[in-house]
């Protein structure tokens, strides 16, 4: 086994040892409601595996915001056994400092598999229930971001 826990030069992390690295990366870090952030990423995970998407897809949706959040760096994604694929699907939904919605939305739409990442995303941030626990005021707020963003992608 090689330091980075594959079986060879050319071994990618397996979609568990994915999900491990996601909940140790984002532990202790919550959502805006205050449960743990890893109930998002596994949710977001799920999403994409019942809507169909492949292990790169579910291991994208697993640390889809660990860059944004500065779970984990650009450097460390760059060097990960990961998928090229897997790779290019977070960098996708990551979303950058001062970036229009419409150049995210163009650059998800054009990542062969991201859009089924996003989608599983915001159809796990919009959920009523999750969204029933904010204040009247970041729940209109969110609400129509995910809209405009689910516009943008044609969802």
């Amino acid at each position: 086994m090689t330091t980075d826990g594959t079986d060879g030069p050319n071994a990618t992390l397996t979609l568990a040892e994915v999900e491990a690295l996601a909940r140790a990366a984002h532990e202790g870090q919550t959502d805006k409601a205050g449960r743990p952030y890893a109930e998002h990423l596994a949710a977001v995970a799920e999403g994409v595996r019942v809507r169909g998407g492949s292990a790169e897809q579910q291991a994208a949706a697993w640390l889809h915001d660990a860059i944004e959040d500065e779970a984990l760096s650009l450097t460390w994604l760059d060097s990960a056994a990961l998928q090229p694929s897997v790779k290019a699907m977070v960098l996708a939904v990551t979303k950058r400092p001062g970036e229009p919605p419409a150049d995210y939305a163009a650059r998800i739409l054009h990542t062969p598999g991201a859009l089924l990442v996003k989608e599983a995303d915001l159809a796990h941030n919009a959920d009523p229930a999750r969204l029933a626990v904010l204040d009247e005021a970041t729940r209109e707020r969110l609400t129509a971001k995910y809209a405009y963003m689910r516009s943008l992608l044609s969802l």
